[in-house]
């Protein structure tokens, strides 16, 4: 059996399902999940730039691109784009997610609306979804010029900031939103956002499309018993936050959505556009869609 390997960013339940239920094995994969990279999104970044964040690190290290393999990640829309872009593998088009985004503050907070964010830094995870959303989704109530964040890092990095008074606001992502919601935490706008997967350009494309059929078998048995499954989030809680509640995953909301549908090229385009007003190109070198997303080897 083939060996795939993956980096789960742990904002839904797909990939430990799939696992779980033997769906990626049936597809002719074994999957082993890097949990050194995915542990290491979730802590802080504050003293990384950009190419040097967990999740860059098996392209920026890869010693003749070998370490880099077939690791499978995903990030938000913005992020795999501008991952592809910079040099790091390539975005797979096939398919897509769908998660939910939010800014909490603490209960006792001031901010009760979007406009309540003017110049009040935001902690985000530098140039990943949690970074995009904030100037994205805040700049229908406020100019660019007044939208601030801060790197902090990954979730539970931003969490534990909130938490701590580090921070007035923060940027999160499932499974935090609904740990924020079991800690009284007060949500101060929410929406959705995509995200897309990405690979290595050299990654085999008979294991990529068996790892996404996997996700989508995973789905459709989400979309049919999702109480049975919620339990999984455990997986997904950072090691500091096991005992900080006793945390109720029937109540915890699905996450991320698995869409086996292509992207649209119009979001591509505007993407780049976005990313380009947001002032956060600089790292841009590739913007042809054709030579970004990912196909079969040669």
């Amino acid at each position: 059996m083939r060996k795939v390997r993956v980096a789960p960013k742990g904002m839904g339940l797909n990939d430990f399902v799939a696992q779980q239920e033997g769906f990626f094995a049936a597809e002719g994969i074994e999957v082993e999940f890097d949990w050194k990279t995915f542990r290491g999104t979730q802590s802080s970044w504050k003293s990384y730039d950009y190419l040097q964040r967990p999740q860059d690190k098996p392209y920026t290290e890869a010693k003749d691109g070998k370490e880099a393999g077939g690791l499978i990640q995903c990030a938000c829309v913005w992020g795999s784009i501008s991952n592809a872009s910079a040099g790091m593998g390539r975005f797979v088009p096939d398919c897509y997610g769908v998660s939910p985004w939010a800014i909490f503050v603490r209960p006792e907070s001031k901010i009760r609306q979007p406009s309540d964010l003017k110049d009040v830094p935001v902690s985000v995870g530098l140039r990943a979804g949690s970074h995009f959303n904030v100037p994205f989704r805040l700049e229908k109530y406020l100019p660019l010029e007044n939208i601030k964040t801060v790197n902090t890092g990954g979730f539970g990095a931003r969490l534990k900031a909130l938490l701590d008074g580090e921070v007035e606001a923060a940027s999160l992502l499932p499974p935090q939103i609904d740990m924020a919601e079991q800690l009284g935490l007060r949500k101060v706008m929410a929406d959705e956002f995509h995200t897309l997967w990405w690979v290595p350009e050299t990654a085999p494309l008979d294991d990529v499309r068996a790892y996404l059929r996997g996700l989508d078998r995973a789905e459709r048995v989400l979309e049919s018993n999702l109480k049975k499954y919620l339990p999984l989030w455990k997986t997904a809680i950072p090691a500091e936050f096991e005992s900080l509640h006793p945390w109720d995953f029937s109540r915890f909301t699905r996450g991320e959505r698995f869409v086996y549908q292509p992207i649209p090229r119009s979001e591509f385009d505007q993407t780049l556009e976005q990313v380009k007003r947001w002032n956060l190109d600089q790292y841009l070198k590739e913007r042809s869609f054709d030579r970004l997303v990912y196909r079969a080897p040669a």
